[in-house]
């Protein structure tokens, strides 16, 4: 099973930026659609960025639209999350997702992720 592993995360302000990334030392990601979900305490978790593995779909929750960007270099066999103009409700542990099926569609069901990183946390102060 492929493992993922982020990194990244850590406090900023309010206004301030992050990148996450996430690697895998075992197998290849560049046959996988790839996303970030994260969870508040006490809040459902939720997906707010996803790439499809031919790089030609991408999406984004409204809450970070315009915000966060998602990226891979398949060469290096990572996922990149920028975040910037970081808010206090982006606060939250971030977790790296692969999904393996070879479909072109992103899909916003958990159980579609077949590997899941253990998780950054991003703190953000305001």
């Amino acid at each position: 099973q492929v493992q993922l592993v982020e990194s990244g995360g850590g406090l900023v302000q309010a206004g301030g930026s992050l990148k996450l990334s996430c690697a895998t030392s075992r197998g290849t990601l560049s046959r996988s659609n790839m996303g970030w979900f994260r969870q508040a305490p006490g809040k459902e978790r939720e997906l707010v960025a996803a790439t499809n593995w031919r790089g030609d779909s991408t999406y984004y929750a409204d809450s970070v639209k315009g915000r966060f960007i998602i990226s891979r270099d398949n060469a290096k066999n990572t996922v990149y999350l920028q975040m910037n103009t970081l808010k206090p409700e982006d606060t939250a542990v971030y977790r790296c997702v692969a999904d393996f099926s070879l479909s072109g569609v992103l899909s916003f069901r958990e159980s579609q992720y077949e590997s899941w990183g253990l998780g950054t946390q991003v703190t953000v102060s305001s």
